[in-house]
C-alpha cells in the first residue's frame, strides 16, 4: 500500500503498517470445508448485495468488486504484493471475490478460509484506528448478513484457532539493527513464549525479506478485541524502542563501519544494471536505515517505502505494461532503482 502523505514520520521509522483482520462466517451456511460451489456463489451474491446496495454515505460507492476467477494471475499477484489479499486466496479455485475500498485501506475477502475476511490496514503504528474502521464495517455487515456466533465460543470460524473474537492484529516492523546484530533471535523467542507470532512480510510461511517482520497475536479466544489490540500495540512499541536504541548504539560504536554499509548499499542501487528482488530488498533496507538516521538526505522515507512495493515482480510488470521474464524484470528493477535513487536523475 502506498504511504499516506499525512502520516507522521516519527512512528514510521520502524512501523511500516498496522493491520486488523476479522474472520467471519454466515450463520446460514456450512464452513468452507463443507460447502458446495453453489453455496459459495450464494454467499458472493449476498455479500455483494449487502455492500453495494448500502445507501450510507461513502459506503457502496467507495468499493470496487474483483472477481478472482475473472482476473489475470498478474493482477491477482499485484493485490498480494499490496497486502490486500493473501497468496492462498490468489491461488484458490473456488467461487471467490475481493471487495476493496478505493483508498485500499479496507479489503473484504469472500470465500477465503472463512466466508469473510475483513481487513483494515493503515500506515505506521495505527492499530487502534484500523480496529475502529474494521469494527464499524463488521457491525454494518453483521446486521445485513448474520454472522455465526455462540454465546460461549464467540464467533465461529473454520479453524478453531481463530474462534472467539476472530481477530488478528498485526504491525509490520522494519528491524535492520536487530537483524544485523542477531538480537532478533531473542525477540523471536520472547514473542513465542508470550503467544505472539512473528512472520515475514506476507504472513505465514513467508520470509522476512528486507528485514520486515509482521508481529501479530496468536490467541483470539479469552481476550476482548481491545485487550488484543492494546497487547500487540505495547509489544510492537517495545520492539520498536529496542530497534531505535540498538541502531543508535551501532552508530556510536563504529560510525565509519555503519556509514560504509549504508553508502555501499546506496552505491550498488544507484549503479547496478541487474538487480534481483531479494538483493534489492536487502539493499533498500540499508538505505532506509540511512534515511532514518539522517545520513541520506536526498531521498525521503515515503519514497523508499514505495520503492519496496514497486520492485515486486507483478508491480514491475504492470509498470512496464507487458509480462516480463525473470531476467528482464531484474534489468527493469535496476533501471527503476537507479532512476529513483540517483540525485542527479541520470540513468
Amino acid at each position: 500500500m502506498m504511504q499516506d502523505n499525512m502520516q507522521p514520520v516519527q512512528d514510521m521509522d520502524v512501523a511500516i503498517s498496522s493491520r486488523v483482520r476479522l474472520a467471519r462466517n454466515l450463520e446460514a451456511y456450512p464452513f468452507s470445508t463443507r460447502m458446495t460451489r453453489a453455496h459459495g456463489a450464494e454467499i458472493l451474491e449476498k455479500v455483494k448485495k449487502a455492500i453495494f446496495s448500502d445507501s450510507g454515505p461513502d459506503f457502496s460507492s467507495g468499493f470496487t468488486y474483483y472477481d478472482m476467477n475473472a482476473m489475470k494471475p498478474l493482477d491477482r499477484q499485484l493485490l498480494v504484493e499490496k497486502h490486500l489479499i493473501s497468496p492462498e486466496f490468489a491461488e484458490g479455485q473456488n467461487e471467490r471475490a475481493a471487495i476493496i475500498s478505493r483508498d485500499e485501506r479496507v479489503s473484504i475477502l469472500v470465500n477465503e478460509e472463512d466466508h469473510l475476511r475483513l481487513q483494515c490496514i493503515y500506515p505506521g503504528m495505527q492499530l487502534a484506528k484500523a480496529w475502529k474502521r474494521c469494527d464499524e464495517l463488521d457491525t454494518r455487515l453483521d446486521a445485513k448478513l448474520g454472522f455465526a456466533f455462540d454465546n460461549v465460543s464467540g464467533y465461529l470460524t473454520c479453524c478453531p484457532t481463530n474462534a472467539g473474537t476472530g481477530i488478528r492484529a498485526s504491525v509490520m516492523l522494519h528491524l535492520p539493527a536487530l537483524s544485523m546484530t542477531g538480537y532478533i533471535k531473542n525477540v523471536l523467542e520472547t514473542c513465542s513464549k508470550i503467544g505472539v507470532a512473528v512472520r515475514g512480510a506476507y504472513g505465514e510461511n513467508s520470509e522476512a525479506s528486507g528485514n520486515m517482520f509482521q508481529i501479530s497475536n496468536q490467541v483470539t479466544l479469552g481476550q476482548t478485541e481491545e485487550e488484543i489490540i492494546t497487547g500487540i500495540s505495547n509489544i510492537t512499541s517495545q520492539i520498536s524502542n529496542q530497534e531505535r536504541m540498538l541502531r543508535n548504539e551501532l552508530y556510536r560504536q563504529n560510525p565509519q563501519r555503519f556509514e560504509d554499509r549504508i553508502f555501499r548499499s546506496l552505491g550498488l542501487l544507484q549503479n547496478a544494471r541487474i538487480m534481483s528482488s531479494e538483493e534489492s530488498q536487502k539493499l533498500l533496507s540499508d538505505v532506509r536505515l540511512g534515511v532514518i538516521m539522517g545520513l541520506i538526505r536526498h531521498v525521503d522515507l515515503k519514497k523508499i517505502d514505495n520503492m519496496m512495493l514497486m520492485i515486486q515482480p507483478a508491480y514491475l510488470q504492470k509498470l512496464a505494461g507487458v509480462e516480463l521474464r525473470p531476467d528482464e524484470r531484474d534489468v527493469r528493477r535496476a533501471e527503476l532503482l537507479r532512476k529513483n535513487l540517483d540525485p542527479g536523475g541520470m540513468l
